[in-house]
């Protein structure tokens, strides 16, 4: 095994793909998913430090054990609230309420079509939920109708992003949402990077209309700008009920810790009463779009391609030692010649932040003050 070990590592130094999990403080973020810059605002952290008093450090078990507490509860009514859906059930990571509500809905008489750009958690859950399956090319509306038409299986769920990770672009809601409505299909959409951000921080579900839709379904993560930790999955009362009896990452899983739970619920509260903090992350979203010369995507995330893996790699490292740090996704992210850097835009970045690590960007791609095409 050890052999084996060192001969990947050697394949992946070889490649540019190393990746590394390491501590990198006092650089300026460009990287993380803290948009709104919740993670270290005084009232969420005041939140969850009242439930860790109140309920102390973990949840204790499952939360059909003894897991469950008032802190959950609250998170549960507030992002119903923020996102204009029935139910919500919270599960202790987003990754987890994708695994989860995927293998509760399939089986062999479910079909799962999906986006090719759907992220990992959600190709994880469609692999593990024992379904028919069948991948169309990104934003491919005519293909899934087409996949939806000619099905044999009694039930259906189409999967996509509202907001994609990679690319930052946005999935057609309205149409994928009427195409399930004449078919009878689900959409189960992951708004992991449209809530508070899309939609004056509600998410792109509800700013589509779409919102408490019967067929419209939506999966979320609390950890990015909600700025805790852990997932949900929003919608009828009667599929918040099955997830209860049938989702192995909910059953048998320790529930989110309640200093956590209690932190995303104040931040949802905050993000549903303040919707400027959503028009300040596209404002500054279009500001590094500007300056690194690349369209502006609808949401935080602004994704610039580089090419090979060696450059993205080689620029995400020039940059980190300039002061800056910005994602460099590369394969098995993305495909091979297609790796890029992506940029966050975060609501709390000063004019001056802003404009110092735009400028550092365009430099190190090559631009001029005013940017151009990298």
């Amino acid at each position: 095994m050890d052999t084996w070990l060192a001969s990947r590592a050697e394949v992946r130094i070889r490649r540019g793909l190393e990746r590394t999990a390491e501590a990198r403080p006092g650089l300026l973020d460009l990287a993380s998913n803290d948009y709104l810059g919740l993670a270290a605002d005084p009232r969420v952290i005041d939140a969850a430090t009242a439930a860790l008093l109140r309920h102390g450090a973990g949840a204790r078990g499952s939360r059909v054990v003894c897991g469950t507490t008032e802190a959950h509860q609250d998170l549960e009514n507030q992002l119903c609230l923020l996102a204009g859906q029935e139910a919500a059930l919270v599960f202790s990571s987003g990754y987890t309420a994708n695994l989860g509500v995927l293998t509760a809905l399939g089986g062999p008489g479910t079909l799962v079509i999906h986006d090719a750009h759907v992220h990992a958690s959600l190709l994880d859950g469609i692999r593990l939920s024992r379904s028919s399956t069948l991948e169309v090319a990104h934003h491919d509306v005519a293909a899934v109708a087409a996949a939806l038409a000619s099905r044999t299986q009694p039930r259906a769920v189409v999967v996509v992003e509202s907001i994609y990770s990679v690319l930052g672009d946005a999935a057609d809601l309205a149409a994928m949402a009427g195409l399930c409505a004449r078919f009878d299909a689900l959409l189960l959409v992951d708004e992991a990077h449209g809530i508070g951000v899309a939609g004056e921080g509600r998410g792109a579900v509800h700013a589509a209309g779409l919102a408490g839709v019967p067929h419209v379904s939506v999966t979320a993560t609390l950890s990015k700008a909600l700025g805790s930790q852990g997932g949900a999955v929003l919608g009828s009362a009667l599929l918040r009920e099955h997830l209860v009896n049938t989702a192995r990452t909910f059953i048998f899983d320790t529930a989110l810790a309640p200093a956590a739970a209690a932190a995303a619920a104040r931040a949802a509260m905050i993000v549903r009463q303040e919707p400027g903090l959503a028009l300040r992350v596209l404002a500054n979203a279009a500001i590094l779009a500007g300056r690194c010369g690349v369209p502006l995507a609808p949401g935080a995330v602004q994704s610039i391609p580089v090419g090979s893996a060696s450059r993205a790699a080689g620029l995400a490292a020039r940059l980190r030692s300039q002061g800056v740090a910005v994602g460099c996704f590369r394969p098995p992210s993305v495909p091979d010649g297609v790796s890029r850097l992506r940029l966050t835009a975060r609501a709390n970045l000063t004019a001056a932040e802003l404009e110092a690590a735009a400028g550092t960007v365009a430099a190190a791609l090559g631009l001029g003050l005013q940017g151009g095409q990298a």
